[in-house]
Parts: structure tokens; C-alpha cells; sequence
């Protein structure tokens, strides 16, 4: 059981770096990205989300945001380490489980074998934690794609903000306006929101 959990998360994992890579080479496609020249002088948000998805915190690395990796790491490292811990609970259990069982049934030989912490428990109270320390381990696995995930994503919406001009040219302004046609005066507002990306 354990063995095919930890297959179908790999298998999504594949799938999901997979369909990135699928998506980059459908984008590559765009022509109005060929046409630039300039292309790698530019920042790409794409290459930051590529990037995240096959390694957390390397997006956050090409946006040269670099104290974001330790964050991306602290959030990846909570679900992992509850990973182990379950997980290594889970097979405790189970095994205490099977030799409590083979021992009801006349055979006492693997009691000995089981751990001190979980010896005095009975079957029913073994099957519930047995249970339990399986399901929190998946749920451990569903957190992580949660937070790679929220990894790439991060990376994304901050490779794509590095685009814009953030500068005194960023302003608002309010002017006096005629129109003559109406002759009527009046006051216009301009907002000023330049991208240094040019397409």
C-alpha cells in the first residue's frame, strides 16, 4: 500500500513537470516573442516558473529575490518532516498490528520485534493509530504539492512584476482640460503606468 502511495505521488509530480514543459514549448511557438531581438536581455517569467517547478526556489533564484528561497524551504521542509515522522509511524504500527494479529491466531513470534513505545496497546487500538498515521501521511504529501506549487506560482507573479517601471515616472496627474467642441472646461486624469518590456 505504502509502496503504490509513493508511486502515484511520484507519477503526479512527473505529470505535473511534464505539462510545464509541454507549456514552455507551446509558448515558444508565439510569434511575437520570436520577433524580439532582445530576448535574453530581458526578463523572462516564463524561465522563472520553469524554473520553480523543477526546483523550489530556483525561480525565486532567477528573480533575483534570493532571501525568498529560505521561506520556500522553511514551507517545503513542515510537510516533509511530518512525511517522516508518519510515515515511520505508519510502519511501527502496522507492524506492531500484523504481530499482535499473528499472535491472537498462535504464533507469538514476532512480539518481541515490536517497538517498546507501542507494546502495551491493544489490536483495535493499534488499527485506529495505524490508521491515522497513514492518512496524516498523506495529507503530508498533499501539502507539499501545495506548497511547490505555491512556489511556482510566487515565482511567477514576481518574474512577470519585474517587467514594470517602477520609478518617478510611475505617477498620476491631473490637468486642466478645454474642450472646445462643448465649450466647456474641464479636468482630465492621466496615469502613467509604463512597462520597460517591449514587445
Amino acid at each position: 500500500m505504502q509502496c503504490k502511495l509513493a508511486l502515484a505521488s511520484m507519477r503526479y509530480i512527473l505529470v505535473f513537470t511534464l505539462l510545464v514543459f509541454f507549456q514552455q514549448a507551446s509558448w515558444s511557438q508565439d510569434s511575437a516573442y520570436l520577433k524580439r531581438a532582445d530576448t535574453l536581455r530581458h526578463h523572462n517569467p516564463r524561465l522563472a516558473t520553469r524554473y520553480s517547478a523543477i526546483l523550489p526556489g530556483l525561480g525565486q533564484a532567477y528573480n533575483k529575490q534570493y532571501w525568498k528561497i529560505p521561506i520556500v524551504y522553511g514551507v517545503l521542509a513542515i510537510p516533509a518532516a511530518t512525511y517522516v515522522y508518519n510515515n515511520d509511524m505508519y510502519l511501527k504500527t502496522k507492524f506492531a498490528y500484523q504481530a499482535k494479529y499473528k499472535a491472537a491466531n498462535g504464533d507469538p513470534s514476532d512480539l518481541a520485534k515490536i517497538d517498546p513505545t507501542l507494546k502495551n496497546l491493544t489490536i483495535g487500538s493499534l488499527q485506529s493509530y495505524r490508521n491515522i498515521f497513514r492518512k496524516d501521511r498523506d495529507y503530508s504529501v498533499l501539502w507539499m504539492l501545495l506548497g511547490w506549487g505555491l512556489n511556482v506560482v510566487d515565482a511567477t507573479v514576481s518574474g512577470h512584476l519585474k517587467e514594470f517601471n517602477i520609478n518617478s515616472d510611475l505617477s498620476m496627474r491631473i490637468q486642466p482640460t478645454v474642450l472646445p467642441q462643448f465649450q466647456q472646461t474641464g479636468l482630465s486624469l492621466q496615469l502613467h503606468l509604463r512597462s520597460t518590456h517591449t514587445k
